[in-house]
């Protein structure tokens, strides 16, 4: 595994496993986090977007109460993970979009180079559309079907 790799995997890692802090009950400082309007870490939604309901905030703990029903919240729960995977692989497509501009403006001229470069170009812009348009979807399916 190159460097680099292994240093976008850690990132990676960080990144989902920060996303796992609140089980049971998340502490919220504010009502609009409890409803899932508040700041995110990133812009990407919390794994349990799903489960908020608007009477979830306690005023008098000033908590959220978060109480998941297995198996029945399982799904809520996988569509919220499946949405902030999709948002990491939009960043990691913008990612690579630079680095094959990168790639193409030290091509020098060079043919075979200049091609690959335009095609990592591609590929990342297909991903990433790809990316928008299915994380857009999980988004509409959870506001939709999910309540």
């Amino acid at each position: 595994m190159t460097p680099m790799l292994k240093t976008l995997s850690a990132v990676f890692v960080s990144v989902v496993s920060s996303s796992f802090v609140f089980i049971g009950h998340a502490a919220a400082a504010t009502k609009e986090l409890c409803t899932g309007n508040g700041p995110t870490f990133l812009g990407f939604p919390t794994w349990y977007k799903y489960l908020l309901k608007s009477d979830s905030f306690n005023e008098a703990t000033q908590t959220c109460n978060l109480t998941p029903k297995f198996p029945d919240d399982i799904g809520k729960i996988a569509l919220a993970i499946v949405e902030i995977l999709l948002r990491v692989g939009g960043l990691l497509a913008v990612f690579f979009v630079v680095y094959g501009g990168f790639k193409y403006i030290t091509s020098q001229g060079e043919p075979e180079k200049t091609k690959n470069a335009r095609q990592t170009i591609i590929n990342a812009v297909i991903g990433l559309m790809i990316s928008i348009i299915a994380t857009t979807a999980v988004a509409f399916i959870g506001r939709e079907f999910i309540k």
